[in-house]
């Protein structure tokens, strides 16, 4: 099954950008999703157990470097464009 993510990282810190950056950076490496940026936010698209796999590991990366962070995510089951 297909899904799409629309996932925010919201750094509780001075230096908000890096982190950022870091996490979409990590995101790209990924084989076999596909993965967009905005100004608001990053979308990955993939099928469902990869994308939730590499979310999980890529989550708790950034929670492990970073005193204080949330992530916001929305998921859309069969999205239109793949």
């Amino acid at each position: 099954m297909k899904v799409a993510v629309d996932i925010s990282l919201y750094p509780l810190q001075d230096d908000l950008i890096p982190p950022i950056v870091d996490v979409i950076e990590r995101l790209k490496s990924h084989d076999g999703l596909y993965v967009d940026t905005n100004a608001m936010s990053t979308q990955i698209r993939g099928e469902y157990d990869d994308v939730m796999a590499v979310l999980n590991g890529e989550i708790r990366a950034t929670f492990e470097n970073l005193p204080k962070a949330v992530f916001v995510m929305k998921i859309l089951n069969n999205p239109i464009a793949d």
